[in-house]
């Protein structure tokens, strides 16, 4: 249901990296939540780094939202950077899981499936 992979680089560093492969592998960058920033904004310190990204192919969401336009609350990718007891992280939802809970059509399947391959791809060189 999920993928997380650790690494021994910072979150800057991680961050950075995963930024580069998100566009080598045909993805951008919408937007960066620092949860951590954000929490501490609202009286909550935090001692760990927290960053979701929100991440999309423009052509696999057209896709998807051409088969089935309720899918846009699936989207867009969501990736999280995090450090957690002096490690980086890096995870998902699986995409084919996540679209799987909210459709059986199997012309969305094969779309998650590429999406995840893709993203983990992503991941993978990021760490």
């Amino acid at each position: 249901m999920k993928t997380i992979l650790s690494t021994d680089k910072s979150v800057d560093q991680t961050a950075a990296d995963f930024e580069e492969a998100v566009s080598r592998n045909g993805f951008g960058v919408l937007h960066v939540y620092d949860l951590k920033e954000t929490l501490e904004g609202k009286g909550f310190p935090q001692t760990e780094e927290i960053r979701v990204y929100e991440i999309c192919n423009p052509g696999h969401a057209d896709n998807v939202l051409g088969i089935d336009l309720e899918m846009n609350m699936a989207l867009p990718c969501r990736v999280s950077i995090y450090s957690q007891a002096g490690e980086t992280k890096v995870g998902m939802i699986n995409p084919s899981n996540m679209l799987k809970m909210m459709s059986d059509d199997e012309r969305l399947a094969g779309i998650a499936d590429e999406v995840e391959s893709t993203i983990t791809t992503i991941m993978n060189e990021s760490v």
